[in-house]
């Protein structure tokens, strides 16, 4: 028996969002042991942040007793590429969007580990097979509704990568011709409408271009968050509950076109959005079942992560992490 596992009992999984980096030191049961967090943004390059995020590491590690106790890192990030361990042109990441990034190589040099990374949905929706909702599933999509739209794919078991590590990017399929600029620089993306920033532009837009009575109205337009519009919408706020139905309705098309090509046994649903809970999922659900070919009627479920906060996006990094 190799005694390295009692040796080596932890790894670090990061679930690197737009807004936040989040840390956490999981054991090989998916217990996440203790977490950290710093902002994602706000570092003028790739190496402060780095720096900030093995400065906060320091201090988790050393609560497990040092890193001879870790095994490896696993990271989910944005635009991250599984096969080469970087991050290419992330639209939302400020150090990242204009180029490549080697961070998986960048961790390992810095924490003396090995770093493996993959896509922040991939990570999702590893954490939802391993430990979550999607545990004995073969095929399913994890759509993370968050700073932007993420997808990770699993067909027969397997993850979906392509030939280059970037498959599964569904959050820029085009849903509206003509629409509103993405990050990415296309126009008309599932992302401007559907991630927490979309939720606040349509929101920003329906204040704009109605009359209709709103507690929305009584923000700044431009600070409005997507938090305040679900706040709102509980509330009862027809212009809020607008929003919701505008949204869901856009995302259980765009899952109707996906269920052609994979034929998933769920859909799960990932992030912030997914807080807002039958305002989003119901339309969803009507959109899917009015727009969906007839062979694919009725098969696939709706469910919403079971996994708390980041904990999906953390435990899924980690399994990539024991998987070196």
């Amino acid at each position: 028996m190799n005694a390295e596992p009692a040796m080596k009992p932890y790894v670090i999984g990061l679930d690197l969002g737009g807004t936040n980096s989040v840390f956490g030191i999981v054991d090989s049961r998916g217990d996440i042991k203790v977490t950290t967090a710093i902002k994602t943004q706000g570092y003028k390059n790739v190496e402060d942040y780095v720096k900030a995020s093995v400065d906060a590491l320091k201090v988790i590690i050393d609560q497990v007793g040092g890193i001879e106790k870790i095994k490896a890192m696993g990271i989910g990030a944005p635009n991250g590429n599984y096969y080469n361990g970087t991050i290419e042109f992330a639209p939302n990441l400020e150090w990242g969007h204009d180029g490549v990034v080697p961070l998986a190589d960048m961790f390992s040099k810095a924490l003396g580990i090995p770093v493996a990374l993959t896509n922040d949905a991939n990570a999702a929706a590893i954490g939802e097979m391993t430990y979550g909702v999607a545990r004995g599933m073969k095929n399913f999509i994890v759509i993370t509704l968050g700073t932007g739209v993420g997808s990770g794919i699993v067909v027969n078991g397997q993850l979906v990568y392509g030939c280059d590590g970037f498959a599964g990017e569904l959050g820029h399929v085009i849903v509206k011709e003509n629409g509103r600029s993405c990050g990415c620089g296309r126009n008309g993306c599932l992302e401007a409408y559907c991630s927490a920033t979309g939720v606040a532009r349509t929101a920003r837009e329906l204040l704009t271009t109605t009359e209709e009575p709103s507690l929305l109205r009584e923000l700044n337009p431009d600070e409005i968050t997507s938090y305040d519009v679900s706040m709102a919408a509980e509330k009862g706020d027809k212009l809020a509950l607008g929003v919701y139905e505008f949204t869901g309705k856009l995302l259980g098309e765009a899952c109707a076109d996906f269920a052609a090509f994979s034929s998933p046994e769920a859909f799960i649903f990932f992030g912030g959005l997914t807080k807002a809970g039958d305002l989003i999922m119901n339309p969803i659900k009507k959109a899917y079942d009015e727009r969906v070919l007839n062979i694919f009627k009725g098969k696939a479920k709706f469910l919403i992560s079971g996994l708390e906060g980041s904990s999906a996006a953390v435990l899924g990094a980690s399994a990539v992490g024991w998987d070196i």
